[in-house]
């Protein structure tokens, strides 16, 4: 985890190799409030395999700070990987949110 710090504020990020992919945690440091921000889902599609392995990082670094986590969002549709929002949502007890036109884009996808 890279964490940058500005005004009470923290933000953490961790980049996922594989996709490329930035994943975030904003920390209230006040209240150890958090967001979790685009967090990834590990894929094999060799073995059409799924793993909680970006994920459980995640949750370590949460752990590790304290943090109460209030929200699990997704920024928008991922195409290049799948989200760990509801796998972070239950074991947090966050609630997770995505934009309103994702349904848009996801009716898109539906065929």
């Amino acid at each position: 985890m890279i964490e940058y710090n500005h005004k009470g504020m923290t933000v953490a990020s961790l980049h996922d190799e594989r996709t490329g992919s930035f994943q975030y945690v904003v920390i209230d440091e006040a209240t150890k409030a958090a967001a979790i921000i685009d967090p990834v889902l590990d894929f094999d599609p060799r073995a059409g395999a799924t793993a909680t392995d970006n994920a459980d990082l995640i949750l370590e670094y949460v752990r590790t700070k304290g943090l109460t986590v209030e929200w699990v969002l997704d920024t928008h549709p991922h195409a290049d990987h799948f989200s760990a929002a509801p796998y972070l949502a239950e074991q947090t007890g966050g609630k997770t949110a995505i934009g309103t036109k994702v349904v848009e884009v996801q009716k898109l996808w539906q065929d």
